[in-house]
């Protein structure tokens, strides 16, 4: 149920569900994309399962570090992933208190492509509100637009 806390895209993407969980499932792809430019991934540990644990660290141009841990909540192979960064995986709770739980529904989409619907849901109204301001809508879509080139070249 979306309510104020809750933030998210809609995105059709032209490359096949298969490449884009590829690219939300391998930390190699996910490198790759999931952060928009001039901002780059280095590290992407990632655990692709219920109770899993990730690590993301995003780099910004100015010499920036965003550290990020979280766990896999949720995960139906080729269609859906839930995660957390309540937890550091295995049911581990993390060191600082919690922001988002993440979402993507992947579908197919009749032309072969896929639909893909891409969330955050916020621990308050609060934090939904620093994230818009972060640039959230923006940023998403520029890493789904770069999830999408990096799909259709697989």
């Amino acid at each position: 149920m979306a309510d104020a806390r809750t933030l998210k895209i809609t995105r059709h993407l032209k490359a096949s569900r298969a490449k884009v969980w590829r690219c939300w499932s391998e930390g190699a792809l996910l490198k790759q994309w999931y952060c928009p430019k001039p901002w780059t991934v280095s590290v992407a540990e990632i655990d692709v399962r219920p109770g899993g644990g990730s690590y993301i660290v995003m780099n910004g141009p100015a010499g920036e570090e965003n550290q990020l841990y979280g766990q896999y909540v949720e995960v139906v192979e080729g269609h859906k992933q839930t995660f957390t960064d309540a937890y550091i995986g295995d049911w581990i709770p993390g060191a600082n208190a919690p922001f988002m739980t993440g979402y993507v529904v992947l579908e197919e989409a009749p032309d072969g492509g896929t639909l893909m619907e891409w969330g955050a849901r916020h621990w308050s109204e609060e934090t939904a509100k620093q994230h818009e301001a972060m640039g959230f809508e923006g940023g998403w879509n520029a890493a789904a637009d770069q999830l999408d080139d990096l799909a259709q070249s697989l």
